[in-house]
């Protein structure tokens, strides 16, 4: 850690000289999850996903977010991030909420850049627990930071819409909030309503990804719990994929022989390639078990569109829900 040491040195020198010179705002009162004390433009306090009570003393305005969900949520809520983990990946993964050409690199998800964040000096970092927690005592001595959640198989959907509130209220943008979830409301019943319509309802799928490793191949199933798995079974579809799953994502992994567990015809299987490396119509299109499976004899196999995140807000699940009811309904 000495590297690490020696850039938060940095960022405590470049974030000090900012705060020099600033009186302290009188402590706002204790507010709950997503909600916010104080007036629209005045101080503001937040619990984020560790029960912690962050304060701000107005609407934060230049935040950096360290986890594309963060950043997909940011950008939809009218609020440009001024730094993003990873943007070149973003802009690869996530198209639901596009970043401006200003967003500068903070570096990886896995290791962002201390020094690119004192940089920017921001107000505001957004991140996730599990993925950042080295970071997170350290960088919140000097810059507010607020905890996302990030995932909860035990209820995602509703775990997404609270990370959001949170996120809104730091910046006010609570009625924008608002109207993101309307919409998402909307399209969903709208998709059950057309899956209903063409005999869809209760059908079983199965949603994937997949990695190539030297000649291993090896699939990501995003199993009951996932956010992916929520929002279709809001549209009313099953989830077919019953094997082991982890409590924080929904996801587990198997290989191509796993699959055989699939033996519902009536399963329609899809998958997500946004990299441009796909391991199911390249890397499988010989293997003798991924042809004997009755959704891939039937032609039940759907790619998503590229570009639809599936750990992302409102914004990306719509998307996605409407990539399922298009694929039922063709």
């Amino acid at each position: 850690m000495p590297l690490l040491r020696r850039t938060l040195t940095g960022l405590i020198a470049v974030l000090a000289l900012a705060a020099c010179g600033t009186t302290e705002t009188p402590a706002a009162q204790p507010a709950a999850a997503g909600t916010a004390s104080g007036s629209p433009a005045g101080p503001i306090t937040v619990t984020d996903a560790r029960g912690k009570q962050v304060k701000l003393d107005r609407p934060a305005t230049k935040v950096i977010a360290l986890e594309w969900g963060e950043a997909e949520a940011l950008v939809s809520l009218g609020v440009m991030p001024v730094g993003v983990a990873d943007v070149k990946g973003y802009g690869t993964w996530v198209t639901a909420a596009k970043l401006d050409a200003s967003v500068k690199d903070v570096g990886t998800r896995q290791e962002p850049s201390v020094d690119s964040i004192a940089a920017l000096q921001p107000d505001l970092i957004v991140m996730e627990d599990e993925r950042d927690s080295p970071l997170v005592g350290q960088l919140e001595k000097i810059v507010p930071v607020i905890v996302a959640k990030g995932s909860d198989a035990s209820g995602n959907m509703q775990r997404m819409r609270d990370d959001l509130k949170m996120i809104a209220t730091a910046v006010g943008k609570t009625a924008e909030a608002d109207k993101l979830f309307a919409d998402l409301d909307a399209a969903l019943a709208d998709g059950r309503q057309k899956l209903a319509a063409a005999g869809a309802a209760g059908k079983p799928f199965v949603m994937a990804d997949g990695w190539k490793e030297g000649s291993t191949i090896s699939i990501r199933l995003f199993g009951k719990g996932s956010l992916v798995s929520d929002v279709a079974e809001q549209l009313g579809l099953k989830n077919a994929w019953t094997g082991k799953v982890d409590p924080a994502w929904g996801l587990g992994t198997t290989d191509v022989e796993g699959l055989t567990a699939l033996k519902d015809p009536g399963i329609r299987f899809f998958y997500n390639a946004s990299d441009g490396v796909d391991v199911f119509a390249d890397g499988l299109a010989t293997n003798a078990i991924w042809k004997s499976l009755p959704f891939v004899q039937k032609q039940q196999v759907n790619e998503l569109p590229p570009g639809i995140w599936t750990f992302g807000g409102p914004l990306s699940c719509a998307q996605y829900a409407e990539a399922l009811v298009k694929a039922y309904t063709a």
